[in-house]
């Protein structure tokens, strides 16, 4: 499961590490706590109009994905994570997973390890080189079914990050860990030519494991309120 994690990259670190060559995002303020309906960054290939070349763009969307088909945006904030083992299967990630698949990016993300006596210690996860993470995404457009068609909040953006199983490496700390694409995969996840479920499932089934490398961090990432670079600053677990 992932349910927070950081981005703390600017505008131009996110358009240089992927590519991008078109961003729609103002320069981003950096976010130690990132939490299900916060607006992320998203990394997709799209067409701007028809006929012509997907190219690379950099757009927000708000975390918890909100199918096209739903009555209201409520239940998004239940819907941050698609298991990879179903998503080409569920109604509610199927035909994003054909159609709709994006990057969600970080420096790293949170876990709550559970310990004898029933409490848990707040790790951080991220890569070994520091290197941002691209997580394996989801993405929809829902249209507001209350305003007219050519309102500017029309159409809400939302988005969910794929999970599979932890590694034996990781799986103390937790059983699912997210998705991430390494960049060499990048084109092939972002290509919206590819629909078909037996080829999405077969990107999906290619995905390498990731090495990550946990931190036990303070407890103050438990709540959402605290927002700063020390909640990623290592601590033993005494003084937890």
């Amino acid at each position: 499961m992932c349910g927070r994690y950081v981005v703390s990259k600017s505008t131009a670190d996110l358009m240089a590490a992927f590519d991008v060559r078109e961003s729609y995002v103002e320069e981003l303020k950096p976010s130690y706590n990132v939490a299900p309906t916060d607006p992320v960054p998203l990394v997709l290939d799209r067409s701007s109009h028809e006929c012509e070349p997907a190219t690379r763009k950099l757009v927000t969307a708000r975390w918890g994905l909100v199918p096209s088909w739903a009555k209201d945006p409520k239940g998004g904030a239940r819907l941050i994570n698609a298991r990879m083992e179903t998503v080409t299967e569920k109604p509610s990630f199927r035909k994003a997973a054909s159609a709709r698949r994006g990057l969600l990016v970080g420096d790293g993300y949170y876990e709550w390890e559970k310990i004898a006596g029933g409490g848990k210690i707040p790790t951080y996860l991220h890569g070994a080189d520091g290197q941002i993470l691209a997580f394996a995404a989801l993405f929809e457009n829902w249209p507001d079914p209350a305003l007219p068609d050519g309102h500017p909040d029309k159409w809400l953006r939302t988005a969910t990050i794929i999970t599979t199983a932890a590694s034996d490496a990781l799986g103390h700390i937790h059983d699912r860990t997210p998705l991430i694409v390494p960049p060499d995969m990048y084109t092939d996840w972002l290509d919206p030519d590819t629909t078909s479920e037996a080829d999405v499932r077969a990107l999906l089934d290619s995905m390498p494991e990731p090495h990550l490398v946990p931190r036990v961090v303070s407890d103050r990432v438990n709540s959402v309120r605290n927002n700063g670079p020390e909640l990623v600053e290592p601590v033993s677990v005494t003084e937890e």
